[in-house]
């Protein structure tokens, strides 16, 4: 009886020390990589800082509930659009935002020489990414 206590405690303990591990992770890509500051910046939206903080722990805790019952959550169609265009637009500006950190769309422009198609493959991988996710939710998730 002792040692399953024991044992429970260690697999919260490790459970726990995982989490902050990959959420300190995640936290750091994002602080150190400036996306969520370079968001606000091109919303213009920097007097709302505190909305944003309390959204992302809120958003975050709020998620992790979910992962860890068995609530299934049931909403009319309209809901799920709206939400799934916040996600979208999320994940969107999410890898956006990232690869203008990074600078990867002009490096990969000026190595391959196409300097003046830099709007076409801006606009390629939009829409690959528009039509891809759209394949994927009517043909394997419907």
């Amino acid at each position: 009886m002792i040692s399953i206590n024991i044992i429970n405690i260690f697999e919260i303990l490790i459970g726990f020390a995982g989490g902050l591990a990959v959420g300190s992770g995640f936290v750091a890509v994002i602080t150190v990589l400036g996306i969520i500051p370079r968001l606000i910046q091109l919303s213009k939206s920097e007097h709302l800082i505190k909305v944003y903080g309390a959204c992302a722990i809120l958003g975050t805790l709020f998620g992790t509930f979910l992962s860890f019952t068995s609530i299934a959550l049931s909403f009319p169609v309209v809901v799920l659009i709206v939400w799934g265009v916040f996600h979208g637009a999320f994940n969107g500006m999410l890898a956006a935002a990232l690869t203008e950190v990074l600078n990867v769309f002009p490096i990969i422009a000026k190595r391959l020489g196409i300097n003046k198609y830099l709007l076409s493959l801006l606009m390629a991988v939009v829409f690959g990414k528009i039509f891809g996710s759209l394949f994927q939710w009517i043909i394997f998730v419907r």
